[in-house]
């Protein structure tokens, strides 16, 4: 008996066995399932969100295609407003028209003199447009300081002195000027001929002082629309006063100070225009303080009586064309940081009698070229010496087109 009831319990014991490894493949088949479920959870999830960014893309594209199809926006300025619906206002080409305020804009910013966007076709106040710096007149404004130092600057010692007395002791010390009971100067006009240093002692300011330092030439204030060149200095004026303490710096400043007078054409008088705004800036009923001017030119007799006188530039300081000792100092500048060899400096001082600081500086340029085709590595006194004649040359022929080629062999 015991025998046949071990031979029944055997088959459930292989059922019991079988049931068990279903059930743990069952369990096995459920814990991938539920993986892959995952896995698609979050590959959705994450197709999703790549839906969401590029819908956005789209709606951001979407809406840059329609304001590149959109009409062009015209500028004026809201000279006058006749009630709420209506005002006065003056397109950029200087027509005046009556037109329509748009109702969704604040009365509160619409003011006469503020700049508006008017639509092209029936010239209604779209928007209000921030006021906004001309580009020329905001890139004048020098964020890196020049490397140009007083040091840098020899055979101006007077003139360095003049120059920062009348600059930079007003802006750093102004209770000096108080105390004693006197306006300082408004500015300095620097005069002499050209390679003088004129701008390179501009340039040293700038870089010594810690003001904002403004450089503008001549010629862009010059404009061809009527009333752009006053516009300009007007802006350049206002931003000088808005980055007080500054200093204004006016290169070839005849380009607009020339003299008025009575028979000239359209364009002339529209320059006219131009020195009439920057003489009210100067000397007008706004006070500068903290804003002072340096212009410079090589051609002081042309340069309009009005702009010389006291209380615009109070103070002309002359340029001159470097004397002997004046040379020696600018030769020690340059070929301080030159390889030399046997130099005689008084020689070379002496062979370039008449020099401006500029031909002194391409005088070692061209001694250094020299040496530099022949191969050393250092500059010697002959090579300074054959310099001077061709730079001499340059200076002939610059001046005398007429004279024989025999004259420059």
């Amino acid at each position: 008996m015991t025998g046949m009831v071990g031979e029944v319990e055997t088959p459930s014991n292989n059922l019991t066995s079988t049931a068990e490894e279903d059930l743990k493949q069952l369990e096995d088949d459920f814990k991938a399932l539920q993986d892959q479920t995952q896995d698609l959870i979050n590959e959705r999830a994450h197709m999703e969100s790549e839906i969401r960014t590029l819908k956005k893309r789209a709606n951001r594209l979407d809406e840059e295609v329609r304001s590149l199809k959109s009409p062009p926006l015209i500028v004026g300025h809201l000279e006058d407003i006749i009630d709420r619906d209506r005002g006065i206002v003056r397109s950029s080409n200087g027509t005046v028209f009556q037109v329509a305020l748009n109702q969704r804009l604040s009365h509160d910013i619409l003011k006469p003199g503020v700049r508006v966007a008017l639509n092209q076709d029936t010239l209604a106040v779209i928007e209000v447009l921030h006021d906004a710096w001309d580009p020329m007149v905001s890139g004048a404004e020098m964020v890196e300081k020049p490397e140009i130092s007083y040091d840098s600057v020899a055979g101006l010692e007077e003139q360095k002195q003049s120059v920062r007395e009348a600059i930079e002791l007003p802006l750093n010390s102004p209770e000096l000027f108080k105390k004693v009971g006197v306006e300082p100067p408004k500015g300095i006009l620097l005069v002499g001929p050209p390679g003088c240093g004129k701008t390179l002692l501009a340039k040293a300011v700038a870089n010594h002082t810690e003001a904002t330092f403004i450089r503008m030439v001549g010629s862009e204030l010059a404009q061809k629309y009527i009333g752009e060149g006053g516009r300009m200095v007007r802006e350049l004026f206002s931003l000088a006063k808005e980055k007080a303490p500054s200093i204004i710096f006016l290169d070839e400043i005849d380009a607009i100070g020339a003299k008025r007078l009575d028979g000239s054409t359209s364009g002339d008088r529209e320059v006219q225009r131009t020195l009439m705004q920057l003489l009210a800036e100067l000397d007008g009923f706004d006070v500068l303080e903290n804003v002072k001017i340096i212009a410079a030119t090589n051609r002081p007799d042309i340069l309009d009586e009005a702009l010389l006188r006291p209380g615009r530039f109070d103070r002309v300081i002359e340029i001159p064309i470097p004397d002997d000792n004046g040379r020696k100092a600018i030769f020690k500048l340059h070929t301080s940081k030159m390889s030399t060899k046997k130099l005689q400096l008084k020689n070379i001082v002496d062979k370039t009698s008449g020099y401006s600081g500029a031909e002194i500086k391409a005088t070692c340029v061209e001694a250094g070229m020299i040496a530099i085709r022949q191969g050393r590595g250092y500059v010697t006194n002959d090579d300074f010496m054959e310099s001077v004649k061709r730079i001499n040359i340059k200076k002939i022929k610059g001046g005398l087109k007429d004279l024989p080629d025999a004259i420059y062999n």
